[in-house]
């Protein structure tokens, strides 16, 4: 019994120094597990940050139209690509010659002077923050900041080449660019030998319009500011009593009357003529009339009234230099149903820019701008395909780009018309 006594006080000892153990146990195998997870993320941010920084890829640019060379040029500024492709079927002499001007609206500028461009060292000229100048002079330049970027990365400037079946069958197996960039413009086929879908939606943009040019070989491929003339009327009293509306009459919008730009060289001048759309007795008449007449002479006689004060009169001995819209027609924006892919096989992201991916088919002067809407998510893409991990990361990349373009065609629809022509 009292054997038994002395082994029991010790009972408790034992199980409080075990307990004790297994806590120190416990507590350094948490401490170890919490250390090896610290270690572990660590090193993987850390070596996800080398990846992501060292991460470079081949971009192809399809089209080297301002849009083409512009999206070149935002591939570059993304530090991401180590090749870089351009590709077009026209040869150098056919692209820089091209006489039509373009216009540059601020958010525009802007944009194009965070990829480097020296507007100061282009010919040019300013005029209410917007910047003029000949799609050759601009595709020239773009081309010479391209050519000093092949001290860093690989660039090829292929024209001449036409984008085919053939070309694709020619590059190496394994060799494919994993970004290929579709800036062809509105009649390029580059998305039918990518399988690309040719389907567009097509929308209106509440509006109608016409345009007319004028060809003067006797003038100079001057760039000029475009000059806008706001709630114009026309007196088509002529063509029918029924036609003279007068200034007050109930049909008379929040925006009356039509809206008129003049645009382009002094060789090549452009015209394009706008109202918001409306149901009065003057603008059915414009829209079905079969007297070509009609608008060539409103035309001719806006022009004259609001040309610039050097530029020569239309005549009727001049008047056939100009050609126009037989009549008005509603100003439609059509979008390309599919504006990117990807292809699973050779791991290859595709975006469409420009016309090819959305197109108005009304000319305002414009046009270039709302293909740099689209290129603003393009450097983004860019980066977020070339760090991506696997396929899901590629597609979120897609889905943001195709977000965007939808963004920009919606955008355009609301406000496009009334920031380039009817303000």
């Amino acid at each position: 019994m009292d054997g038994a006594r002395t082994e029991n006080p010790g009972e408790p000892i034992n199980s409080s120094v075990e307990e004790e153990n297994y806590r120190a146990l416990v507590y350094d195998t948490a401490l170890s597990t919490f250390l090896a997870v610290v270690v572990y993320v660590v090193v993987k941010v850390g070596l996800d940050r080398i990846r992501q920084w060292r991460a470079r890829i081949s971009v192809l640019i399809v089209g080297s139209g301002p849009v083409g060379l512009t999206a070149a040029l935002v591939a570059v500024r993304s530090g991401k690509v180590l090749k870089l492709t351009v590709l077009d079927e026209r040869y150098r002499t056919a692209l820089l010659c091209r006489p039509q001007q373009i216009a540059l609206d601020p958010r525009s500028v802007r944009f194009l002077l965070g990829l480097g461009v020296d507007f100061d060292n282009m010919e040019g000229c300013w005029h209410n923050d917007h910047f003029f100048t000949k799609i050759g002079v601009f595709q020239e330049y773009l081309l010479s900041i391209l050519e000093q970027k092949k001290q860093k990365i690989d660039v090829k400037v292929h024209l001449g080449t036409k984008f085919s079946e053939d070309y694709l069958r020619r590059i190496p197996c394994g060799q494919w660019p994993r970004v290929i960039v579709v800036a062809d413009g509105s009649c390029g086929d580059s998305c039918s030998v990518l399988g690309i879908s040719s389907d567009y939606i097509v929308e209106s943009c509440h509006a109608y319009g016409a345009n007319a040019t004028i060809e003067r070989l006797d003038q100079r491929q001057v760039p000029t500011p475009e000059i806008k003339a706001h709630n114009l009327y026309f007196d088509l009293s002529a063509y029918g009593d029924v036609l003279k509306e007068p200034r007050s009459s109930s049909h008379t919008t929040a925006k009356p009357g039509f809206h008129l730009k003049i645009y382009g060289t002094f060789r090549n001048r452009y015209m394009a003529l706008a109202c918001t759309a409306a149901d009065s007795k003057m603008l059915r008449f414009l829209r079905h009339t079969s007297n070509s007449s009609i608008m060539k002479n409103i035309f001719h006689q806006s022009f004259n009234a609001y040309k610039m004060d050097i530029e020569p009169r239309l005549s009727e001995v001049t008047l056939h230099r100009m050609q126009c819209s037989r009549k008005l027609f509603e100003v439609m924006l059509s979008q390309r149903r599919v504006n990117a892919a990807y292809i699973e096989g050779d791991n290859v992201a595709v975006t469409v820019e420009g016309e090819a991916a959305r197109v108005l088919n009304f000319d305002t002067g414009c046009g270039v701008n709302l293909g740099m809407r689209g290129l603003e998510a393009l450097g983004t893409f860019i980066y977020s395909t070339a760090t991506a991990q696997d396929q899901n990361d590629v597609f979120d990349a897609l889905a943001a780009k195709i977000q965007h373009s939808k963004q920009v065609a919606e955008t355009f629809r609301q406000t496009g018309l009334p920031s380039t022509m009817f303000e």
